[in-house]
């Protein structure tokens, strides 16, 4: 058995960073997948179908963050229990989590399949793009099950301390997906025409193929969190695990649907500025998805090793980390907010084609908001590490405040003044706002204190209980952490 803990114990800047680029790796794929799709259905479809792929987006988006609140939790108890060398603590909260959420999935993928039609018509989108996007998004629920899964398993592994295995089966399912996309579309060789539906139905094939394979791999390998024999049980949901789970997780899962409730409204209002300004949004999101992958990344990475370090007791550390990766989260996202305000209008045309309108539309829109990103990037690090100890409400709020409060007061309160600016302009004035209350609550939140977090053990391991968050510095838990224990 593996006894070694590298993230609490090797030095910081650089394990910090060896941690975080194969998942920056992941996001890029990812997103590279995304871009991709994007460029497919933009040019052997048309900008229509852009635009009825970014309504969709978005709705998957929301459908999803729910469920992504509890892998966070995950991710941070599988953490937390690494780092006091707990590893059957760590299997039965992944047991608990797959065993969960695995119908939670195929529910969420039935209802948005019936409901789709109805939440298209709740987003204003234009009658034009209604159809294409129906037909995208019906399609897109199939792959939610594989995706939300795969989701859930790459958190946790990344909690273990382990970034490789999510970045290779990442690039298996995106690989896959951009092979198959125009496959599906056009209808290549025995594959049926599906049109922008067959967008969708790549996706689907190529995350159920990923999901399988990734699964035959962690148990060939032998990794840490698989479950075998006796093991299996712990995917019937814990009575105890599971409560908090949904305590931690919970507020987590509503801040993914703050994020995507915000943004949905501001969905409906650029959907009102006509079908080339949608078009236009959908590539700068594209493009922005690119310029926040250093910070969530990052983010990702502060999270698994304050999580650990915490379990450990090393406070010490855990502030070091924070500072880390605060530095390295200005210095790479400033970089990329630079070259994409150097080079906007031809990373446009990658996405929109010969669509001046739209081309012109998308160039403004980055020039007015994409340096955002930088306090952006402040803002997840400093997140990463309250949530890292359990504390998740008060990230809630203030994201609540700067989406809803700032952001949609900025649009619609400036718009008589700045007009369609108005929109742009309320992206970063609420990124500045997150980061600095993300920095009041670092400094002066009680987020460090203890946040009881104890279940009991399932059978009698030598710890009174399975999880407790550490306390603040000082306490009589500082101290190396012990070697992992079945």
């Amino acid at each position: 058995m593996r006894s070694g803990n590298n993230l609490v114990t090797a030095p910081i800047a650089s394990t910090l960073l060896a941690f975080a680029l194969p998942t920056l790796a992941s996001s890029v794929l990812q997103s590279a997948n995304g871009s991709i799709d994007t460029v497919w259905v933009g040019r052997l479809i048309g900008p229509d179908a852009v635009a009825a792929t970014t309504n969709g987006n978005l709705v998957m988006f929301l459908m999803t963050a729910f469920v992504f609140g509890f892998g966070m939790a995950a991710t941070i108890l599988v953490g937390q229990s690494f780092g006091r060398g707990d590893l059957d603590s760590a299997r039965r909260v992944v047991g608990t989590a797959v065993g969960t959420f695995v119908p939670v999935a195929l529910i969420l993928a039935l209802v948005g399949w019936v409901l789709a039609p109805h939440v298209l018509a709740a987003l204003g989108t234009d009658p034009a793009i209604v159809p294409l996007a129906r037909a995208f998004l019906k399609l897109t629920f199939l792959a939610l099950p594989a995706i939300l899964l795969m989701t859930m398993l790459m958190m946790a592994l990344r909690g273990s301390g382990d970034a490789i295995t999510p970045l290779i089966f990442m690039a298996l399912a995106a690989l896959l997906d951009v092979a198959l996309n125009p496959v599906f579309i056009l209808g290549l060789g025995p594959a049926p025409a599906m049109g922008i539906g067959g967008s969708a139905f790549a996706m689907a094939v190529a995350n159920y193929a990923a999901l399988a394979t990734m699964l035959a791999y962690i148990y060939a390998r032998d990794l840490p969190l698989r479950l075998r024999g006796d093991e299996l049980r712990y995917l019937i949901p814990d009575r105890q695990i599971l409560p908090l789970m949904l305590r931690k997780g919970l507020p987590m899962g509503i801040q993914m649907i703050v994020v995507s409730g915000s943004m949905l409204a501001m969905m409906r209002m650029i959907n009102g500025l006509g079908v080339d300004t949608t078009a236009a949004f959908g590539a700068t999101q594209q493009l922005w998805t690119y310029v926040q992958m250093p910070a969530m990344a990052l983010g990702a990475a502060v999270s698994a090793m304050a999580a650990q370090n915490i379990g450990a007791g090393r406070w010490d550390r855990v502030t070091r980390i924070t500072e880390v990766g605060v530095i390295y989260a200005v210095a790479l996202t400033g970089v990329l907010v630079g070259l994409l305000i150097l080079a906007d209008r031809q990373a446009m045309q990658i996405f929109l084609g010969a669509s001046p309108a739209a081309i012109e539309i998308g160039t403004h829109i980055a020039r007015l908001a994409t340096w955002g990103f930088i306090p952006f990037g402040m803002t997840m690090v400093l997140f990463a590490t309250v949530r890292a100890n359990g504390q998740v409400v008060w990230p809630l709020i203030i994201l609540f405040i700067s989406l809803f409060g700032i952001r949609l007061g900025f649009a619609y309160g400036l718009q008589p003044y700045l007009g369609s600016d108005a929109i742009w302009y309320s992206f970063p004035a609420a990124m500045i706002a997150t980061m600095v209350m993300a920095f009041l609550l670092y400094r002066f939140g009680n987020w460090r204190g203890a946040h009881a977090m104890d279940i009991a053990p399932e059978a009698h391991p030598p710890a009174a209980a399975l999880y407790t968050e550490a306390g603040p510095p000082g306490t009589p838990t500082a101290g190396q952490a012990p070697p992992l224990r079945e």
